[in-house]
């Protein structure tokens, strides 16, 4: 069950969650972790990353490279020890650190970077992958439209693209049969990797998304831990 602290903010969370806006303020550090941009100044960085993170030009709509001097190493997907209860492949999202875990076998995990909006702090717990898209739409919800009057063209849903907030890919969260609002999903945005935005789910990089959305199937359980949980 999610913690009860989200349904006593579930009208606000959902606003925001649904909306997984692009529009962000300064980033908020965590406590002991890098949150600025990187820029490197030593070694250059490993050609594994940089075929990791290269263009794709055979999605259906091609994705360009990542830039990398504006991602921290820290955030690069990498294989990682991790100790955890969780079966192998559950999906665990470490909100104040800013990372996604995917348990493998042996004490292991997949550890990618993400972005957190500044809703996706207000709830904690475990739900499931309701389903997956592959360039979904996005469609603001009505009291954003409200206060953002320029996403009224959007009312209806923008078309998937490179500019749609929800990116390359989208998982879909769901508590039992009941949506939570929470999605995990892609972003072109890839600077803003480790930082929390104003308001949104959780973000990855396109790379990133792409390479979680075929490793998962529906069902996949999801453990969001917040605080002293992480």
């Amino acid at each position: 069950m999610l913690l009860s602290r989200r349904q006593l903010l579930a009208a606000a969370s959902a606003t925001l969650l649904a909306g997984c806006t692009t529009r962000y303020a300064q980033p908020i550090p965590s406590p002991g972790m890098p949150y600025e941009p990187y820029q490197p100044s030593g070694p250059r960085i490993p050609e594994e990353y940089l075929r990791m993170y290269a263009a794709m030009p055979n999605e259906r709509f091609p994705i360009p490279a990542v830039d990398l001097r504006k991602v921290n190493p820290i955030y690069y997907r990498q294989v990682v020890p991790y100790s955890s209860n969780e079966p192998t492949g559950t999906i665990i999202v470490d909100t104040p650190n800013r990372f996604l875990y995917l348990t493998m076998e042996g004490g292991q995990a997949m550890r990618y970077g993400v972005g957190i909006g500044r809703a996706g702090f207000a709830w904690g717990g475990t739900a499931r992958i309701a389903y997956k898209r592959e360039w979904p739409r996005w469609t603001p919800p009505a009291e954003m439209i409200a206060r953002q009057p320029e996403l009224e063209p959007y009312r209806n849903g923008m078309e998937p693209g490179l500019t749609n907030p929800l990116g390359a890919r989208a998982l879909y969260i769901f508590e039992g049969n009941r949506d939570t609002i929470y999605r995990i999903h892609g972003s072109a945005e890839y600077w803003t990797i480790g930082t929390a935005v104003s308001s949104g789910c959780v973000r990855l990089i396109n790379q990133d998304i792409i390479d979680l959305y075929n490793r998962v199937p529906n069902d996949t359980r999801v453990v969001v831990l917040q605080g002293a949980q992480a």
